[in-house]
């Protein structure tokens, strides 16, 4: 397959481009294209064929489900039921924006698109590029992130390029991304709202507007792998790197002695090693490239960058990686649930 590269300007992005996207979505194709978080591969969410060739375009499991994109809160209305009060507080607030809030569904949503579940998640994004492809399709998008299943989701154009060309009709270059991490995930199907993907907007933002608010307890544990997962990423190994990642957690000090005892090991022993560190740690490392992941004392640039880090760890071919950890005051949990997903629960303590 020939994949069309269409380079677009992302906050003015030209029409005759973005009719070009759309044409290919209402025939049933499949378009990635920018987001304020990552890239999303985007299929028409109503057409079970579209859904079934995301899943296959990225070697997905067909029951991790996808979310629908819209650009109106009557969409939301439109393929739901039952939907509760809280849905109208939330995206009030938060919409357009990186939330998805998961609701009961009817029947114009098929189940390839949900993973098989009588829910659905939805999404409003705030990007031009996302918006206007939307309304120019006239199709609700359904879209994962624009990735190889497992690998390191993509926050530029050249990241999608890499996985999925040549396997889907069309890439929008909208140039890198604004955010870096997948939108929250809020499930409104129980009592009380629930937390099932930590990101850009944390638990607080969200009690400021609803009152209580739960956390999934498997966000930073291992997940039973027996339970269906309700939400994208719930369940499977994601964001990975090619390389062996582990995470060292404790005090600075001990950690970076420990990585560099770790990263003296691996060389000895003949292997690449990378190092995911701060600009304030970079310089203590004496084994294995050091990649800075950003200033420690600005998450949200740290979030930005983590998955472009992981990729630039392939780039160098590491082999065995060793990171810093990453508690952060607001969305701390975020950037851990990719990391830690990323090295399978891999974390040695110091």
């Amino acid at each position: 397959m020939n994949t069309q590269i269409l380079k677009v300007d992302p906050k003015h992005p030209e029409i005759e481009k973005i009719r070009i996207a759309a044409d290919i979505l209402k025939n049933g194709g499949l378009v990635a294209f920018p987001t304020e978080t990552v890239y999303g591969l985007g299929g028409n969410a109503e057409d079970s064929g579209a859904s079934k060739a995301i899943y296959a375009a990225k070697g997905r499991p067909s029951d991790n489900p996808l979310i629908v994109h819209i650009c109106d809160y009557s969409q939301l209305e439109h393929i739901s039921k039952n939907l509760p009060p809280e849905a109208k507080k939330l995206s009030d607030a938060f919409w357009p924006g990186p939330m998805t809030l998961i609701v009961n569904k009817n029947e114009v949503i098929p189940h390839e698109t949900t993973g098989g579940l009588d829910t659905v998640a939805v999404r409003f994004p705030s990007h031009p590029v996302a918006n206007a492809l939307i309304r120019e399709s006239g199709c609700m998008i359904a879209a994962p992130s624009a990735n190889t299943s497992g690998r390191p989701s993509p926050t530029k154009a050249e990241h999608v390029i890499h996985d999925l060309n040549g396997k889907i009709d069309a890439i929008i270059d909208g140039g890198p991304v604004q955010i870096g991490l997948e939108s929250t995930i809020v499930d409104l199907t129980e009592e009380v709202p629930t937390i099932l993907r930590p990101g850009y907007i944390n638990k607080q933002m969200l009690e400021s507007v609803v009152g209580e608010v739960k956390v999934d307890p498997g966000i930073l544990g291992t997940e039973n792998v027996h339970v269906r997962p309700k939400a994208p990423g719930m369940r499977y190994k994601h964001y990975a790197p090619k390389g062996d990642l582990k995470i060292v957690s404790g005090e600075d000090d001990k950690v970076i002695a420990k990585i560099n005892e770790l990263a003296r090991e691996g060389a000895e022993a003949g292997k690449k090693v990378g190092i995911i560190a701060t600009e304030e740690t970079k310089g203590l490392y004496h084994n294995g490239t050091v990649i800075s992941i950003g200033d420690r004392t600005d998450e949200y640039q740290i979030a930005h960058n983590l998955f472009d880090v992981l990729r630039r760890m392939d780039e160098i071919g590491a082999e065995v990686i060793y990171s810093e950890e990453f508690s952060t005051p607001k969305i701390g949990n975020a950037i851990m649930n990719r990391l830690l997903k990323a090295a399978a629960h891999q974390v040695i303590e110091v």
